[in-house]
């Protein structure tokens, strides 16, 4: 994301209570669209539908995870831990700061050597 449009969108995001509260969830574990719908009191349509738009806009990623007993779950996760807004000589700008996974970390780690 980048430019003044791409502002908006996110403006758009904070101001909507469910996708902020899914952002706000998923910042601090991976979460199912079972554990949100739950959790926000909220129709797994309605959760859905943000998830997909937070996904386009690269604001919260999907993986796959095993579950207890034998089969997979996909869970979300948001992928930033910052957002810093700027105004400028009346121009606005932003800077998100992504979150770097355990695993990714390490992967990067082990590339390097």
């Amino acid at each position: 994301m980048s430019g003044e449009s791409d502002l908006e969108t996110l403006a758009g995001f904070f101001a909507d209570e469910t996708a902020r509260s899914i952002l706000a969830e998923t910042s601090s574990e991976p979460m199912t669209v079972n554990d949100l719908a739950d959790r926000l009191d909220a129709s797994k349509p309605t959760i859905y539908r943000r998830i997909e738009r937070l996904e386009e806009s690269d604001l919260l990623t999907a993986s796959i995870r095993p579950t207890g007993d034998g089969t997979q779950e996909k869970v979300f996760r948001a992928t930033f831990d910052q957002l810093v807004i700027e105004l400028d000589d009346g121009t606005y700008s932003y800077e998100l700061e992504r979150t770097e996974r355990m695993a990714d970390r390490l992967t990067r780690f082990i590339e390097q050597l």
